[in-house]
């Protein structure tokens, strides 16, 4: 009897000995143990032994962290009140200043990443906010990852996500994009005119030394409209063609003129 309850002692202590000595640290995990208070070492992961009652392990999550910073309302550095959001990555390098450093670590990369947001923007016009977006982004990132790197946190990288504007500055810049669009229109049209002027001041030159090519630009034109047969087409035809025919042509319809009377 007495050897059954040694065994079942024995059982009793064991099942109450092992889980607080046997620790299995995952492959994404870095287990930071305490003795008595005080950091003694970083186990990695696998199974690890540790001596119960005396050693504390916590284990801190090394893996890439999605940090999603909510809308912030922010007032641009012209006056302009928007809403903006991003997300932050980050992950621990130094999980021994991760748990010593800071209480949390996520809860203060959050919280620093929300008044850098709205600190930047500030700064920033709506201009450049729309227009240099990675601009900002890396320099958020930089001003982060200063702040966070005495926690033994690494911020890889910030994206603005959306930036809500108020409808009537919507408005506004819709209407300066179309008038932005007409002013290009009527740009390129005026290029176009100034294009062919100068294309028929080329073909007018060549014309003026070269006559000829005036006529024959005629005759083509003529062989060109003859095709259609379907409508009646008045076509001038120059002077300078029938000046070779006048001469012949007023023959056959003018009577010849008399000779002139002879003198007393």
């Amino acid at each position: 009897m007495l050897t059954l309850l040694l065994i079942i002692a024995i059982v009793i202590a064991l099942l109450i000995l092992l889980p607080a000595t046997v620790k299995v640290v995952w492959q994404y995990e870095a287990g930071v143990v305490f003795r008595l208070g005080r950091l003694a070492t970083t186990r990695k992961p696998g199974l690890r032994l540790i001596i119960p009652f005396i050693d504390r392990m916590r284990k801190i999550d090394t893996r890439v962290v999605t940090l999603d910073v909510p809308s912030q309302e922010v007032i641009t550095k012209d006056n302009v009140t928007l809403k903006v959001n991003a997300v932050v990555y980050f992950r621990v390098m130094h999980p021994e200043t991760a748990v010593i450093e800071v209480f949390d670590f996520r809860v203060a990369t959050f919280q620093f990443a929300q008044t850098t947001l709205r600190n930047v923007l500030g700064q920033s016009d709506l201009d450049e906010l729309l227009a240099q977006r990675e601009k900002l982004n890396t320099r958020l990132r930089e001003i982060i990852d200063a702040g966070t790197e005495p926690w033994g946190v690494k911020v890889s990288m910030v994206e603005i996500k959306d930036v809500e504007l108020p409808q009537t500055m919507q408005r506004a810049m819709a209407a300066q994009a179309e008038a932005e669009r007409e002013r290009r229109g009527k740009v390129i049209h005026a290029d176009g005119e100034f294009q062919a002027a100068q294309r028929l001041a080329d073909a007018a030159a060549i014309i003026a030394s070269q006559p000829s090519a005036l006529q024959l630009r005629y005759l083509q034109t003529l062989t060109t409209i003859s095709s259609d047969k379907t409508n009646t087409i008045i076509f001038p035809i120059p002077m300078d063609i029938l000046s070779a025919f006048a001469p012949k042509v007023l023959g056959q319809i003018l009577p010849p003129a008399a000779p002139p009377a002879p003198k007393a």
